[in-house]
């Protein structure tokens, strides 16, 4: 997982994921909010599949321009993925999101996963053919 600061209040995760898929395929991608102030954070983790595709990101991207920023790309720190999980699982996960069977039977949370996840790959795989 890689850290991803500077960014501006107006980069959305589908820049961010543009800015990222060329160097591999991502896993993930996640701009904490502030809700008290209702906007990002200003910084993003960015995960791949192959951790050499991390380090070839942080390569190329570390003091690179995005949407008019400078931003800073590095591994993310321990106390950083701490934060990070913490903020996914506060605003994504029910008392019962363990239960995988209700998860796909009940709440149809299985499939709409699978779906979000197969919309992400072709973005990136449109956004690697531009």
């Amino acid at each position: 997982v890689i850290y991803v600061g500077g960014l501006g209040e107006d980069v959305s995760e589908s820049v961010v994921r543009a800015a990222f898929v060329p160097f591999g395929t991502l896993k993930s991608v996640s701009i904490p909010m502030d809700y008290k102030a209702g906007k990002t954070r200003g910084f993003a983790f960015v995960e791949y599949d192959d951790a050499d595709d991390a380090s070839e990101a942080i390569f190329n991207m570390d003091g690179s321009d995005l949407v008019g920023r400078t931003i800073k790309v590095s591994l993310a720190q321990q106390n950083q993925l701490d934060k990070m999980m913490s903020s996914q699982s506060a605003r994504s996960q029910a008392i019962w999101s363990s239960d995988e069977w209700f998860q796909q039977h009940v709440a149809g949370r299985g499939s709409e996963e699978k779906q979000r996840t197969l919309k992400e790959a072709q973005q990136d795989q449109e956004t690697l053919k531009d």
